[in-house]
């Protein structure tokens, strides 16, 4: 026998309908209060693919795409909550650290200030891609990228690429090496990191995995 019952054109009423108002406030309720179950259940699996706050703060390691970082260009990533640089040096750009030398303060980086492993005038583990905190050394400004040589960018006829601290004038050229007689001591500093492929790196680990 059909729990329906028939409305007043002769039709078949539902059975949520003809219930009382008290039993039809009491089944809302009960709906609702699923509903919500439903999405605080979902939350969990949502933020567990996020790396957590205190792993950001201790300073887990970062990886970086660098496929679509074209020659001439330079990105920032964010690690232990400061700036990374990565530069993708032209050989332009490369060929111009040569001429930086006689002006420069620690030319041979022979100051702890880069992981063991990052030796020579480019300063890098490739050549082609310089990586860096963007933080002078001085009073931990971010410097400003000023790749443009020559007087085209109105830093002299001399200037072969580089960057200039906006607070105190701080100049350091295209691999991070400060020039004399400038308010920081010390080149910019080379955090650790490792390349898993030719375009995957991992800033944070270096390569003995430390």
């Amino acid at each position: 026998m059909s729990d329906n019952k028939q409305d007043a054109s002769g039709g078949e009423a539902c059975c949520a309908c003809s219930l009382d108002p008290s039993r039809r406030a009491l089944l809302a309720a009960t709906a609702g209060v699923g509903a919500v179950v439903g999405i605080g259940a979902a939350t969990p699996f949502v933020t567990s693919f996020m790396p957590s706050e205190r792993a950001k703060a201790a300073g887990a390691p970062v990886e970086v795409d660098l496929s679509k970082l074209k020659a001439g260009e330079m990105m920032t990533v964010e690690w232990q909550g400061k700036p990374v640089w990565i530069v993708r040096r032209t050989p332009e750009m490369l060929a111009a650290l040569k001429k930086n030398d006689a002006a420069l303060a620690d030319p041979a980086s022979e100051r702890a200030e880069q992981p063991e492993y990052v030796k020579g005038e480019a300063r890098a583990i490739k050549d082609e891609y310089f990586v860096c905190l963007g933080v002078c050394t001085h009073l931990g400004c971010s410097p400003n990228p000023k790749f443009a040589m020559g007087a085209e960018s109105g830093m002299g006829e001399a200037w072969n690429g580089g960057f200039l601290c906006p607070c105190h004038g701080s100049q350091f050229d295209l691999a991070g090496r400060v020039f004399k007689a400038m308010p920081a001591p010390t080149n910019l500093k080379i955090p650790p990191h490792v390349y898993l492929s030719d375009t995957r790196l991992r800033i944070g680990e270096d390569t003995k995995g430390a």
